[in-house]
């Protein structure tokens, strides 16, 4: 069985609970695009781990974490990640595989990262600032260095002092400082040591895998909104995020994936620039945002937070072929009195979908709202559907209907248990 598990929205819906959960039975989790611009968090009784490279699943006993091609590495952040695995007691020999094709980020992609966004001005893109979309550029002009590059000490050297050279010019022209690359090349060769066991080849390990019909769960980086095709470009990330991406990425033949869960969060947030068509600005948002800890897991930024626009899921079910569906953070809209989803976009009076909008259309559309009675009952103890209070239960079932693809996991809290099956 090959599960994908899949972002819906804009990003931190809790995919990783989700892929933590799928993980308990799967003998490889992947993750095969994004970088560290993402995070994903797993609670583990008291314990909260949270991981930007390192897919989320590495908790699970027989479960070996894989980094497939198609992510981009910061070297010290995976260090980090490592280490703090390492310290948490997990044993990384055979648990941990890193491929060679990764392309890493690199002290100069950073820097023009932040440089571009300075000479944005008041028309920033709201990046991370961790130097994604610069280590893509390079990745897609043939001037990518990969951790191929990297175990071949001697080619790494000659080409990141190539490549230094020419953004150190580009810097200076927006009066940011140099790199050093004598330093810089110091500190990548003490991240080398740490991870150059783990470097090897992932494709014919995971087509043995499923040769062998063996388990694995691939786990998407970020929210289908933010595809670099399918989003309201530019404010996106810089990889593909659909499931499509699993064959670029990893090397799986998208005819051996079985089963695609899509992951809703009950609402709706977001880190960084664009339109969100339902956000809201006011105390309901305040209160969403400090119940729900919505800060991004990557920059610590408050989140933007709106109500769940089934437009947008929707058609993100549809390009994805979602086949379940996974709803998060229930538990954080107890309380409210009413709960406003989004179930369609007016332009002009007429009704437009979301495939035919631009970031222009989105910022000047109008929300279509099905109004939902709350409830006030605690819910994060219940592990049975029929005990959710009924406003819930309506709640819920709209959208397994409006989306007409059935709910497999709604988790009513953040520990890994806290959570009901159907």
């Amino acid at each position: 069985m090959t599960t994908v598990v899949i972002g819906t929205q804009w990003g931190d819906e809790g995919k990783g609970k989700i892929v933590d959960v799928y993980a308990a039975d799967a003998e490889y989790t992947v993750r095969f695009h994004g970088g560290n611009n993402a995070g994903h968090t797993v609670v583990i009784g008291d314990n909260k781990f949270s991981f930007h490279l390192v897919p989320s699943g590495i908790f699970q006993p027989k479960t070996t974490a894989v980094i497939a091609g198609g992510v981009i590495v910061d070297l010290e952040v995976l260090t980090d990640e490592m280490k703090l695995l390492q310290k948490a007691g997990v044993r990384l020999t055979r648990k941990l595989i890193i491929s060679p094709r990764c392309h890493i980020i690199l002290p100069y992609h950073k820097a023009l990262d932040h440089a571009y966004e300075n000479a944005r001005g008041k028309n920033k893109l709201g990046t991370t600032g961790r130097g994604i979309g610069p280590a893509y550029s390079d990745k897609v002009s043939y001037n990518g260095l990969r951790l191929y590059e990297l175990m071949r000490w001697d080619l790494f050297v000659e080409k990141f002092t190539f490549q230094a050279k020419i953004k150190n010019k580009i810097l200076a022209t927006f009066d940011v400082p140099a790199i050093n690359i004598r330093k810089e090349l110091q500190k990548l060769k003490a991240f080398r040591t740490i991870i150059a066991p783990y470097v090897r080849d992932v494709y014919p390990i995971l087509i043995k895998a499923i040769q062998k019909k063996q388990s694995i769960v691939l786990e998407g980086a970020h929210g289908s909104m933010l595809d670099t095709d399918w989003s309201p470009y530019p404010f996106s990330t810089g990889s593909n995020t659909l499931v499509g991406a699993v064959n670029i990425g990893a090397g799986i033949p998208i005819k051996h994936i079985d089963t695609v869960v899509g992951v809703v969060k009950a609402y709706l947030s977001r880190v960084g620039g664009g339109p969100v068509p339902t956000e809201l600005t006011d105390k309901t948002a305040d209160l969403i945002r400090e119940r729900g800890k919505e800060y991004g897991t990557t920059t610590g930024r408050p989140r933007r937070i709106g109500w769940l626009d089934l437009e947008a899921v929707k058609f993100s079910c549809e390009i994805n072929s979602v086949t379940k569906i996974a709803i998060t953070k229930l538990d954080i809209l107890t309380g409210l009195k009413k709960i406003n989803v989004c179930i369609g976009y007016k332009l002009r009076g007429k009704s437009i979908s979301y495939s035919s909008c631009g970031y222009e259309e989105l910022a000047c559309l109008t929300p279509v709202y099905k109004t939902f009675h709350g409830w006030s009952e605690d819910i994060t103890n219940i592990r049975k559907f029929n005990q959710l209070p009924k406003d819930c239960q309506v709640y819920l079932r709209f959208i397994e209907k409006f989306l007409g693809i059935p709910l497999c996991i709604v988790s009513v809290g953040a520990e890994r248990s806290a959570n009901i099956y159907l």
